[in-house]
Formats: structure tokens, C-alpha cells, sequence
């Protein structure tokens, strides 16, 4: 009787083309070259300390954990943060355990996404790692230092993968064009250099979803005639748009925020167009990246130029009313305008520094002479009492100081002889001048 569980389909071709030796593996050479260490860990088939493998998807994390289960002598035992929980890891680690008391056998434990795991399930790891009975190694497509909690970080080990290059993809896609036994080497397929390439370029350094995409290709156009032509008009039919990676919780979200950030900063309006297109075309929320220019407007330009906080708020309203494709254009206007608008940080620099003080002297009461006066025993206990009203003043200007007096002459907010905050400093040093010689002339 036929198992209908049971299957003749084999693994996706990614799956199959998995290095089974160091030889074979693409990429990587600053982690495998001569002499590095995770080479020397193959190489000796030991591994003693937990490791943490981090680097963008398709670039060999996985593979690695293969590589090194079947040159380390111990059980290596490969486990799912996605689709397991931590009573499985209870469970592999009281069969580790047993394992190591009666036979004397390590356990290797690989937990793939180990950022899924949250900080309770992350520390269920700790005490076994500490007494031996497991080694760990993790693998992971997000910063370490904000996704793994700090005590199990710093018993591992983390291995930084870069992302692999369009000629390391091309090399793996050969390598499954040639293959006889687990790739396509028995069939006829002819793809040029140059399309292998374009497949290498839309995969944007992945190996498995270059070879899922060669896959899709091949099959989508395999025949009777039994030959495969793969051109790049058929390529693009079968993958129909090109994965533009981004995460918009991960780490690369946060890059190239910093990085539109940082071109406006510098004044560089082509590099921001091309940081805000790269977020939009990959779906970011734009309203987001409003938020993050409006917060620009007032921590980088500041008084320099008042109008490009009205511009980028603006902006947002142009957003909620007629939404995207057409807003981003309006995105676009405000980036453009915040890169070119002149800069000054004396807005963050005068908050900090206020911020700071309020935190150091505590709630220091407000003066009696600037507090309000609205009843009768408030004014009979000096509540207002000696407030000079400056619209009462023929320069509008009065020898008034409205600081607790643990702050008297307090300074934060220095303006920067560019943009119109040239025109406030100037305003500012009048006011000064004139407070001065009023204050000589009451002294007097």
C-alpha cells in the first residue's frame, strides 16, 4: 500500500547544492582563508566555545553549521527558533545531558533566527552553556548586540558573514548548472554568462535565492524538446521583480535610515534621494519617513532656516491626503530642501543642555516675580511682584532675569552665524547690550 505521506520529490535545488565540504563553499575567505580560525575549527574538528554567526540571508550560516557538524566530533543537533520552543529545548537538553554523563559525547546545538527567541527563552541557555553540556552556536540576519541578551553574548563568539559577492553567486550558479548528481548537469540548459549575472544581481548577494530563482526558470520553461534556452526576457517573466531587500524592523532599517540621515547632515541631496528611494521602493511606511525628517528639520537646520520644519511638516499633511505613488515626490521636495538648507545643531546642543541642568538642580521653584498673580493672597505674598511688563518699555527690552537663582546667567542656546540664525545672534547680542546698560544706569 502506497504511503500517502510519503514523497519522491526532491529538495529544492538551494537545499541540494549545499557544500558538503570546505572545498566547495563560496565566499567568506576573511572567516575560511588560510589560518582563520573557524577554517582551523574545521580543519581540527574541535570546537570548544559557543558561536554566533551573523550575516545577511543566503550568505552561508547554515551551511557553515553543516560543515562543522560533520567535522566535530560530538552530536550536533540542528533546531528552529521559528517552528520550536523552549520545551524543546528542554528536552535536547536533558537528552545532552544524558548523553555527556553516560558516553561522554558532546552536544553541538544549532538554533537558526536565534533572535526569535525571546529573553526568558534566551536565558533557558546560560546554565547549560556554562556547565558544558551544550555548545551553541546560533545563527542570526540581526545585530547580535540588540537582538541576543548581553550574558549569552559574552559566552559566545560571534562571526560577522559578509554578504556574498555577484561573482561568488555566479560561481555557485555555475556550479548547479553543471552538477550531474544534485544540480542540472544532466539536462540541457543554455544560459549565458551575462543572464547568470543578472540572476546573480537580482538575488543582491543571496546564494539560495539565486539558485530558487535558477530553479523557478528552469523548470518554468522545461519542454518536450528537452533543451532549455534561458534568455533574459524569460527570466524576468518567471522572477517578475527583483527582491529589493529590506527589513523594516531589522538592522538594515536602521542603516539606511542613518544613512539618509547622515547625507542630509552633509548636505548631499543626490545621497538622499537615493537612501529615501531605497526605503520607499522596498515598502517602508512613508509617514515614518516623514517623522524622521521633521525631526531633522528641527535637530540639524534648526533656526538656521525656520521654513524647513513648516516644509517637512507639510509634507506629512501632503502624505495623509493623497497618499503614495504621488506623495513621495512630496518626500522627495523636503529631502532635497533639507539638504540644501544651511545647519545648525544649536536647537539639540540648547535642549541638552537644559535637560541636563534639570536633571542636576531638580524642580527649582519658579521665581515670585514670574509666577502669576490670578487671586488676592497670591499677590499679598509677593506673587508677581517686581515683573516689568517689557511692552511697557520703549525698546521692549528690560533688565528682567527670569532664572531660579541657582541658574543665574545661564547660557544654552548659541546660535551659528549661518542662515538666519545670523539674524537671531544679532537680535540676541542687541537685547544683551541693551539689558547691560540698563542695569548700569539702574545701578548707577
Amino acid at each position: 500500500m502506497q504511503d500517502l505521506f510519503s514523497s519522491d520529490v526532491p529538495p529544492p535545488l538551494a537545499e541540494r547544492m549545499r557544500p558538503r565540504s570546505l572545498e566547495d563553499f563560496v565566499g567568506q575567505e576573511g572567516l575560511l582563508g588560510p589560518g582563520k580560525i573557524l577554517r582551523r575549527i574545521l580543519e581540527k574538528g574541535k570546537l570548544e566555545s559557543s558561536l554566533i554567526f551573523w550575516g545577511p540571508t543566503g550568505c552561508g550560516k547554515t551551511t557553515l553549521a553543516h560543515l562543522i557538524s560533520n567535522s566535530v566530533e560530538a552530536c550536533f543537533v540542528f533546531f528552529s527558533a521559528v517552528t520550536s520552543g523552549i520545551a524543546d529545548v528542554r528536552r535536547i537538553v536533558g537528552e545532552a545531558d544524558v548523553r555527556l554523563k553516560l558516553n561522554g559525547i558532546k552536544t553541538i546545538l544549532f538554533i537558526d533566527e536565534i533572535h526569535r527567541f525571546n529573553k526568558a527563552q534566551q536565558d533557558a541557555f546560560l546554565p547549560h552553556i556554562e556547565k558544558g553540556t551544550i555548545v551553541l552556536i546560533g545563527a542570526t540576519t540581526e545585530n547580535p548586540s540588540f537582538e541576543v541578551i548581553a550574558p549569552l553574548l559574552s559566552r559566545c563568539r560571534v562571526f560577522v558573514l559578509e554578504q556574498l559577492s555577484e561573482d561568488d553567486v555566479v560561481k555557485i550558479m555555475k556550479r548547479a548548472r553543471d552538477d550531474g548528481e544534485r544540480g542540472f548537469g544532466n539536462r540541457k540548459i543554455t544560459i549565458s554568462d551575462g543572464n547568470l549575472r543578472y540572476l546573480a544581481h537580482l538575488a543582491l548577494g543571496d546564494a539560495r535565492t539565486a539558485l530558487n530563482a535558477f530553479e523557478m526558470v528552469v523548470e518554468s520553461m522545461d519542454d518536450a524538446s528537452g533543451e532549455i534556452v534561458l534568455t533574459r526576457e524569460n527570466i524576468e517573466e518567471a522572477v517578475q521583480k527583483r527582491n529589493i531587500f529590506y527589513d523594516k524592523k531589522g538592522e538594515k532599517h536602521f542603516n539606511i535610515i542613518s544613512a539618509l540621515h547622515k547625507s542630509l547632515r552633509g548636505g548631499d541631496p543626490d545621497a538622499a534621494l537615493y537612501w529615501l528611494a531605497r526605503m520607499l521602493e522596498a515598502g517602508e511606511d512613508p509617514l515614518y519617513v516623514a517623522r524622521r525628517l521633521v525631526r531633522f528639520a528641527s535637530e540639524d537646520i534648526g533656526n538656521a532656516d525656520p521654513q524647513a520644519l513648516q516644509l517637512a511638516v507639510n509634507a506629512v499633511e501632503t502624505l495623509r491626503f493623497i497618499g503614495l505613488p504621488e506623495g513621495k515626490l512630496a518626500l522627495a521636495q523636503v529631502v532635497t530642501y533639507l539638504a540644501a538648507a544651511p545647519k545648525s545643531n544649536a536647537l539639540y546642543t540648547a535642549y541638552s543642555a537644559a535637560a541636563g541642568d534639570v536633571q542636576q538642580y531638580g524642580h527649582l521653584p519658579v521665581p515670585l516675580w514670574i509666577r502669576n498673580a490670578p487671586t488676592r493672597l497670591m499677590k499679598e505674598i509677593g506673587y508677581g511682584k517686581g515683573y516689568q511688563y517689557p511692552h511697557d518699555d520703549a525698546e521692549a527690552v528690560v533688565d528682567q532675569e527670569y532664572f531660579p537663582p541657582e541658574l543665574t546667567g545661564k547660557r544654552y542656546y548659541f546660535p551659528q552665524p549661518r542662515g538666519f540664525e545670523r539674524e537671531i545672534a544679532k537680535r540676541l547680542d542687541y537685547w544683551r547690550k541693551v539689558r547691560d546698560r540698563k542695569r548700569r544706569e539702574n545701578s548707577g
